[in-house]
């Protein structure tokens, strides 16, 4: 039916059936891709199965946009006018595991605790960077500034190919923990991930901070305010 979806991987070998003859039926019946088709030709490593989930995560965005709407349709405006009116920063996760590195614009972020120094971050499930942000898992968290912050937000809010690299021509440090640290950002965090709630469609993350620098102490933090508060 011309409303699916197709997705295509190959791993070659010596008996397989060549990709590109099964797409170009799928294609002259009106089928689309969702993400270009995936040409396995050397032994996987962790690198192929983040780029596989990325792929995954694609599709399934893709399928349920529609149901998603009509749910954000279905709510009370009143109601969502109103917690629209809660306002938060504007923050950039960056993590690396491994040779896997991404990243993802962050709004739902809070201290939550003194002793330590801790904070929660709200990580929906449909995010590639779920499966580096477990328990135990590093990252930084990047504070974006006001009135400094369009380029970085434009950047790291664009749909890249599954497997490209998120961090191509942007200005990075390493931190100690191993991820990368936005150079233009105006402070940031080295944290570790230590408790995992689950809160139906988002997962909620309580955070330790370990280290952390603010690069201009008279600036102050990008804030994000929406009209309604039943989508990003």
């Amino acid at each position: 039916k011309n409303k699916q979806m197709v997705g295509l991987f190959e791993c070659y070998g010596g008996d397989d059936e060549p990709i590109d003859t099964l797409r170009r039926k799928f294609i002259d019946l009106g089928v689309k891709e969702a993400f270009p088709a995936i040409r396995i030709k050397e032994a996987p490593t962790a690198s192929t199965f983040q780029m596989c989930q990325e792929a995954g995560i694609d599709l399934g965005q893709v399928l349920m946009r529609e149901r998603n709407i009509k749910q954000i349709k279905s709510l009370d405006v009143n109601l969502e006018k109103a917690l629209g009116r809660i306002s938060n920063g504007l923050y950039i996760v960056t993590t690396k595991k491994g040779d896997i590195k991404s990243a993802m614009l962050a709004s739902w972020v809070a201290q939550a605790s003194l002793q330590p120094l801790g904070f929660t971050i709200a990580v929906a499930k449909d995010r590639a960077i779920d499966s580096l942000m477990q328990v135990g898992d590093r990252f930084v968290l990047n504070v974006l500034e006001e009135g400094n912050y369009q380029e970085l937000k434009k950047h790291f809010l664009k749909r890249l190919l599954p497997g490209a690299d998120r961090f191509a021509g942007v200005k990075t440090q390493i931190a100690k923990n191993g991820s990368p640290i936005l150079t233009d950002a105006l402070a940031y965090m080295e944290c570790e991930v230590k408790k995992s709630m689950e809160c139906s469609d988002h997962w909620l993350l309580y955070c330790t901070v370990a280290e952390g620098r603010v690069s201009k102490s008279d600036a102050l933090t990008a804030v994000r305010h929406r009209k309604v508060g039943n989508y990003y």
